[in-house]
């Protein structure tokens, strides 16, 4: 049999340069080529086809999840997601990928995604380990537990941030700003799925652009229009905006 085709989609030149550096050293795979973005992405699998595809959920314009969409039902044989967010776990199995590879990336991890990868094309089905998988993530949907961390992906390696630790979280354009003690962390996220990721229980969003960690809250002065001010301990002011005046019974106001 000819060697599997393989494609490696991810926006880090750092995290490509590893995939190939791994996947190379395998028997029977070509790497055909690299993308760094979800549109070329799309034209590259429609165009060459590969067998496998190693593709990364986040990424600027269209995620990982989005190419495939756009391929209108001419996705590759097999899909392996990889990133640093192990969130996207349940929804890369609803569809149908082999494997979910988190980073760093290790060389024996990627050989058993390949494997699997390898394995579902032989046999034209899903194999019995991505079955139990789905199954084991379908129960996780009622009782996952939030994450205690939060991995900030930058320059080709992840570092994992207590959220205990993060003051508030600020927009900037097409990223967030994390706040912590005299550091800024920056993600290439939006605030609404940010949002979604941070325990009700300890983080408020005050306005379209700014999110608060409860117990660095302070003290709030009133603005006008119903605005309010609201200083953290750390010294920093975010203003509560008029269309989030719901939150104020969070804050210990009627």
């Amino acid at each position: 049999m000819s060697a599997f085709r393989v494609l490696l989609v991810d926006d880090e030149p750092l995290a490509r340069e590893r995939l190939r550096t791994f996947l190379s050293k395998a028997p029977g795979i070509e790497i055909i080529g690299e993308c760094a973005d979800g549109q070329d992405a799309v034209i590259r699998i429609l165009q060459d086809s590969p067998d496998i595809v190693f593709l990364d959920v986040q990424m600027p314009g269209l995620s990982g999840f989005d190419v495939l969409k756009k391929l209108n039902g001419k996705r590759p044989e097999a899909v392996v997601f990889t990133t640093a967010f192990d969130q996207y776990a349940v929804k890369a199995f609803d569809v149908h990928a082999v494997d979910y590879v988190l980073k760093p990336f290790n060389q024996e991890r990627l050989f058993t995604a390949l494997d699997r990868a390898t394995t579902r094309i032989k046999s034209g089905k899903p194999d019995d380990l991505h079955l139990k998988l789905a199954a084991m993530l379908e129960d996780l949907r009622a009782g996952a537990s939030q994450p205690e961390r939060l991995p900030i992906k930058s320059g080709g390696k992840v570092t994992f941030i207590s959220l205990k630790d993060i003051d508030w979280i600020g927009s900037a354009d097409n990223y967030v700003e994390l706040y912590v003690g005299a550091k800024t962390h920056l993600i290439r996220e939006t605030m609404n799925s940010m949002a979604q990721r941070l325990p009700v229980d300890t983080f408020l969003r005050i306005s379209r652009t700014s999110i608060v960690n409860l117990s660095r809250v302070k003290e709030l002065q009133p603005l006008f229009h119903g605005e309010y001010s609201v200083l953290l301990t750390t010294g920093a002011k975010v203003t509560l905006t008029r269309s989030y005046r719901d939150q104020l019974p969070r804050l210990g106001l009627k």
